[in-house]
């Protein structure tokens, strides 16, 4: 029976590559593999799947009984709901250590580092093993993601040169004007369902008992959100009274202009406010903020403690 290969909810480009990415690697060395995944892909994902000639992983929600490969998180509130009843073989990541826990020994790739695809790419040179010319460019894609093209403060000198030897094997000579086509079609949001915005890049965090869910739409040009912002504060305040969450963050980040605007539907505005140092009114702009996991949650953890 194989193993799986699966990233968080409500998946990224980075999950759903490093699925893909990592389940081949298993099976080069002889571990069977298959690849699967939490949620639908974005609109950026699915450009990258259809640019090298990719089916998005299988949906597969369940996994009791199984045994699985995590990627890109190792947060119970990430994994699948069932993980408990499953057995983790391994976790490959790039975010802080989370509250995953196993029966027994697993293997463990954790790395200070932009992308989990990053890590990806050194399993395959310490296994020897080629990558493919389309999983190659499907992980330099991903990396691109993940670090803004180059510009997030996650980013590494690991990154940028994982992106250009990838870049190499995918025969892909200009990696960032692809970067910019890939974020051209993660700005296309008008006429997209306010939820399935709000949705798109969303992540549920336990910070010492507090559920706080924090969501981020990266675009080119933050003015497309100027006339759709009511209707995004509406959203998050209907999506925190339906899930529980004492808090709903959504960053919007402009890439050109380096820094993120932060819609804030709370409990307790006042320790959203303490966090970031800032009062808010519901929104605040964050001048250099474009990471979620550097920049946003280690200050609301902080203030959480």
């Amino acid at each position: 029976m194989p193993a799986y290969v699966v990233g968080h909810k409500v998946p990224d480009s980075d999950s759903i590559v490093g699925a893909i990415a990592l389940s081949y690697l298993k099976n080069q060395i002889g571990e069977e593999t298959l690849p699967a995944r939490l949620g639908e892909p974005s609109p950026e994902t699915q450009f990258i799947l259809d640019k090298f000639g990719f089916e998005a992983p299988m949906l597969k929600m369940n996994y009791a009984g199984e045994s699985l490969y995590i990627v890109d998180h190792s947060d119970i509130a990430l994994a699948p709901d069932d993980i408990a009843q499953a057995t983790i073989l391994g976790i490959v990541d790039h975010h802080k250590l989370g509250d995953l826990t196993s029966d027994t020994p697993l293997e463990c790739w954790i790395r200070p580092v932009g992308c989990s695809n990053t890590v990806i790419k050194m399993m395959y040179d310490f296994h020897n093993v080629e990558i493919p010319k389309n999983i190659a460019g499907m992980m330099m894609c991903a990396i691109l993601s993940d670090t803004v093209i180059f510009k997030s403060p996650t980013c590494t000198t690991a990154d940028i040169r994982c992106v250009e030897i990838l870049a190499e094997i995918a025969g892909i000579e200009d990696f960032k004007a692809l970067g910019m086509e890939m974020f051209k079609v993660k700005s296309a949001v008008l006429n997209t369902p306010m939820r399935d915005l709000v949705m798109r890049d969303f992540k549920n965090f336990n910070m010492n008992g507090t559920k706080i869910g924090i969501g981020q739409l990266e675009v080119i040009d933050l003015a497309i959100f100027d006339q759709m912002k009511p209707d995004l504060e509406a959203d998050i305040a209907k999506l925190r009274k339906e899930e529980g969450q004492h808090s709903v963050l959504l960053l919007l980040t402009d890439i050109m202009k380096e820094g993120s605007e932060l819609l804030v539907n709370s409990d307790d505005l006042a320790i959203i406010e303490q966090a970031f140092a800032k009062t808010t009114d519901a929104k605040v702009w964050l001048e250099g903020v474009l990471s979620r996991k550097k920049q946003v949650v280690p200050p609301l953890e902080k203030v959480f403690a």
